[in-house]
């Protein structure tokens, strides 16, 4: 063979004797390495940081733990007998489940049990490595221990087996609290989130959500709290709930987050955002009158009559009145002297049909129709807070307009971000969503509310000595099996904001379905005051000395003694049957009662003076 002056035959000789020495090394790397044991078990890399939970106080309500899985490589295992003999007891199987485990699964490899804690980890470790097992690893996993439970559980959420947020805040600000690379490969550290939660706050109203729900035979309560200047949310309740240390033992109706997800139409609450876009529009003003007779009719060009039930005939009444006694009637007057794309635009602006943004996933976006998909008939009824559909937190963001002389403030459930140093490296700021009505229609519409504390539909509300701004609210729900509403199902509730004076906090109670009484001035209303008084007993609130907004001038009586009249007309409301009979035996005075309960309406009005031979009016329920 002829070779060229570089390729020769010594050459050759040397580059094969180098690459079979290479050769045999690395034969005899590999050959070493199978004969050699493994280690008695492996344990894979240690996991990266994930920041805590904590309440606005610094209360943990998540931390950070490390569980391991044991996993079996079952042809690793050369004495499957004394293998399942020495893990039986640490793990809670018998030998027998081990071993049919060992010889019966498909595959090689399977997780002997899932989540076992330090101290078994350790135990496991003694016993593998004395007896030099083969075949088994041990793999940490990130965890998450829950000190506080069920407490606020669908806002703190729960961490998944593999180390990712499921629910709550643990899936939205995943990457926030977990360290790893971002998006462009920078490294990422893990931070903790303190979230506006007050924990005592969250505790006694979730006790006061548990109680109510009892009482009511309710299918679900949401009671939230929020503070009016900066849309902080203070509370966060959702029942039933579930306990995020056995989250996986939860049922669907425990895990679901209804303030930000659950679509409904709110009832006559929604007043308050209508009447408030009617007269910042100078549709109505606070001195015009209408007529009540008990419902709300209007014939329509193809002749058809539309008629809006009313719980009573209210009379005359001004836009006060009407959120007093929550008239219908007067509502939809009302409705006919707005023009329907202004009416719509103002309650965009007070959020409604958009999400809040809150840092919760899937929350709802709720429903208002475009005006180019009203009927004749939606003007009143969207004003009365029906054919539209909101979420709670809608409704108390809407709140915040009404509270902040007509600044509407985002609500936000994170209030700072902080480092493994504790050190701040974000914190809220208020933020201004716009002003859907003036500072006066504001301030109007506060003091229309506080009267249905005082003499209204909201008079369960309040709290004595704390002024207190209220509109309740009770809606039909859809029927589930037919066109139209249900007869059986509604949605109760109650808003109300405190001091009425200067707006502090907000809070909005909602029973689902409940059995029984379903009016939410009588059921809705008590709630709101537990709460209120709850709040301001925790957060140091002054009592007592807080002036009212206006003076109303109106008498009101003990609703548990007999009724005596002076010179003028006492407020009567709620007020029950039996406690009317001194008011029935007078001579000097017509009176006529009309149904069974507790009085809802009277006339005439509270404050009215006595005289002779007047006649007196009371609607009961």
């Amino acid at each position: 063979m002829e070779m060229n002056g570089f390729v020769s035959r010594p050459r050759l000789i040397i580059t094969g004797a180098i690459l079979a020495v290479l050769t045999l090394a690395v034969i005899v790397k590999y050959g070493v390495a199978m004969l050699t044991p493994p280690p008695a078990y492996a344990e894979s890399a240690p996991l990266g940081e994930r920041g805590a939970i904590l309440d606005r106080n610094g209360k943990i309500l998540a931390v950070q733990s490390v569980v391991y899985n044991i996993a079996v490589t079952r042809s690793a295992v050369k004495d499957k007998p004394l293998f399942a003999r020495l893990l039986a007891p640490l793990t809670g199987f018998s030998d027998q489940e081990i071993l049919s485990r060992l010889e019966d699964g498909s595959g090689d490899f399977f997780y002997l049990k899932k989540k076992i804690s330090e101290s078994e980890k350790a135990a496991i470790v003694e016993v593998v490595t004395l007896s030099k097992l083969r075949g088994l690893r041990l793999e940490p996993v990130q965890s998450r221990i829950y000190p506080e439970k069920s407490l606020a559980s669908q806002v703190v959420g729960f961490l998944g087996d593999e180390g990712y947020g499921l629910t709550g805040i643990e899936y939205s600000l995943q990457d926030t609290l977990s360290s790893g690379l971002s998006a462009d490969g920078a490294p990422r550290t893990a931070l903790s989130v303190e979230l506006t939660l007050d924990s005592a706050i969250q505790y006694e109203l979730e006790k006061i959500a548990r109680a109510t729900m009892a009482d009511t035979n309710a299918e679900a309560m949401m009671l939230l709290a929020v503070e009016a200047k900066t849309g902080e949310i203070l509370s966060y309740v959702s029942e039933p709930a579930a306990d995020l240390n056995a989250f996986p033992e939860s049922v669907p109706t425990e895990r679901k987050d209804r303030p930000a997800l659950y679509r409904y139409e709110p009832g006559s609450v929604f007043k308050i955002f209508s009447i408030a876009s009617m007269l910042d529009l100078g549709a109505v003003r606070d001195d015009d009158r209408f007529v009540c007779d008990g419902a709300y009719r209007f014939t329509t060009p193809a002749g058809e009559t539309i008629s809006i039930g009313d719980l009573a005939a209210h009379g005359i009444v001004g836009p006060r009145d009407v959120i007093r006694l929550s008239c219908n009637d007067g509502t939809g007057q009302m409705s006919e002297k707005v023009e329907a794309a202004a009416f719509e635009a103002k309650l965009r602006a007070f959020g409604f049909g958009e999400k809040t943004g809150i840092e919760l996933p899937g929350e709802a976006a709720g429903y208002l129709p475009s005006v180019d998909r009203w009927s004749l008939r939606s003007k009143p009824t969207i004003a009365i807070g029906q054919e539209i559909s909101v979420s709670a937190l809608q409704m108390v963001e809407a709140a915040t307009a009404i509270a902040n002389g007509g600044k509407r403030v985002a609500l936000t459930l994170v209030s700072r971000l902080m480092d493994r140093d504790g050190q701040t490296v974000y914190r809220h700021a208020p933020q201004v969503l716009g002003r859907p009505v003036s500072a006066y229609t504001a301030n109007l519409m506060l003091s229309y509310m506080q009267s249905t504390a005082e003499s209204g539909t909201g008079t369960k509300a309040s709290v004595g000595d704390v002024p207190i701004a209220v509109k309740t609210g009770t809606a039909q729900m859809a029927s589930q099996d037919k066109a139209g509403y249900s007869n059986t199902d509604f949605v109760s509730s109650c808003l109300g904001i405190f001091p009425a004076d200067d707006p502090k906090i907000i809070v909005y109670a909602v029973i689902i379905k409940p059995e029984g009484e379903t009016y939410g001035g009588r059921i809705a209303a008590p709630v709101v005051s537990e709460a209120t008084n709850a709040i301001i007993d925790q957060l140091g609130l002054g009592r007592g000395s807080a002036p009212s907004v206006r003076h109303t001038g109106l008498v009101t009586i003990p609703k548990t003694e007999p009724v005596r009249l002076g010179s003028v007309m006492p407020d009567l409301t709620g007020v029950p049957k039996r406690m009317l009979s001194p008011l029935v035996e007078r001579t000097d005075l017509r009176v006529y009662i009309q149904g069974d309960g507790y009085v809802t309406d009277q006339q005439p009005p509270p404050g009215t003076p006595i005289e002779k031979g007047m006649t007196i009016e009371l609607t009961l329920e």
